[in-house]
């Protein structure tokens, strides 16, 4: 191949790391053209309702999926806790990049933590991962929904709509905006999204030329981990209607996987933890899966 068409959204952070798949590519295969297809998704122009409402995060893919079964692009570049679990058989994950800084991001301009935010405060987040674990810490704040992109939300919080927000702690250091994290909201007090932080590639899985070019930008360590993840979410069944928290990690040849299902109402939980052999990610995701669900998981679910 002499030339690659790569699909990707529209918002400033989507084309980022498109840009940065791009460049990696370029890097590796110095001969070959790269473009760029940037297009808009219904999870992008819909932003008076929340995901979940309107169909989930599958809606930022659905679009860039048909390009390239019109033979519009080649690939295409997603946040890979947008993807949901089971991709349809003709697509692949050609490359999973190495993953940025998994954690939240709690951003105030007024408050130093979410522990000195006043009584009453309004956070602004439409993730109801994010709200069940703001439920447990602090049962009093009132919940608001937040849309948009980054520079969307952090606009919101800056015209006094709300106390603070929580966004993603790998989109704002991408854009630039590390500055504005106040704390971050880490394992294992705090869970990420399954595989958030991560950039995967998504190819057709018949096309062996594409798959080919991308696989020297996967990184095993990274793939390990959010493939984990992943296999304990689609054992829940989870989706962006459901609020399903993961984090795996590696130490040497083990893998440690922490798993949260909590309900967004009232911010009960259940949690657990579980370790494995690396090679043997999918078997502890569904593990740790039918632990929760032994736990009560299924009432959140």
């Amino acid at each position: 191949m002499d030339s690659i068409r790569i699909a990707t959204r529209k918002s400033p952070l989507a084309l980022w790391q498109t840009e940065h798949v791009a460049a990696r590519l370029r890097e590796a295969h110095p001969r070959l053209e790269v473009e760029l297809v940037p297009m808009s998704t219904r999870g992008d122009d819909v932003l008076d309702r929340s995901l979940a409402a309107i169909g989930g995060k599958g809606l930022f893919l659905k679009e860039l999926e048909l390009a390239m079964l019109r033979g519009e692009a080649d690939c295409a570049v997603h946040s890979l806790k947008d993807v949901p679990m089971d991709l349809d058989p003709p697509f692949a994950l050609s490359a999973i990049l190495e993953r940025a800084d998994p954690a939240d991001a709690f951003i105030s301009n007024t408050y130093a933590s979410l522990q000195a935010l006043p009584h009453g405060a309004r956070v602004g987040t439409s993730s109801l991962r994010r709200q069940a674990q703001l439920r447990a810490l602090r049962p009093d704040l009132v919940l608001l929904d937040l849309r948009g992109n980054v520079n969307t939300r952090l606009a919101k919080l800056d015209a006094g709509e709300y106390d603070a927000i929580v966004l993603a702690c790998a989109g704002l250091l991408r854009l630039g905006f590390g500055s504005r994290i106040r704390l971050r909201l880490a394992a294992p007090d705090w869970l990420p999204a399954p595989a958030q932080g991560a950039i995967a590639v998504e190819c057709r899985a018949d096309d062996a030329a594409t798959q080919a070019l991308f696989s020297v930008l996967d990184h095993a360590p990274t793939r390990t981990c959010v493939e984990a993840e992943r296999a304990m979410n689609r054992a829940l069944h989870g989706s962006c209607h459901v609020p399903v928290a993961a984090y795996a990690e590696l130490h040497g040849a083990r893998l440690h996987l922490a798993g949260l299902v909590g309900s967004a109402s009232d911010g009960r939980a259940v949690r657990s933890s579980a370790e494995a052999a690396a090679d043997a990610g999918e078997a502890l995701g569904q593990r740790l899966a039918t632990e929760l669900l032994a736990m009560g998981a299924g009432e959140f679910l």
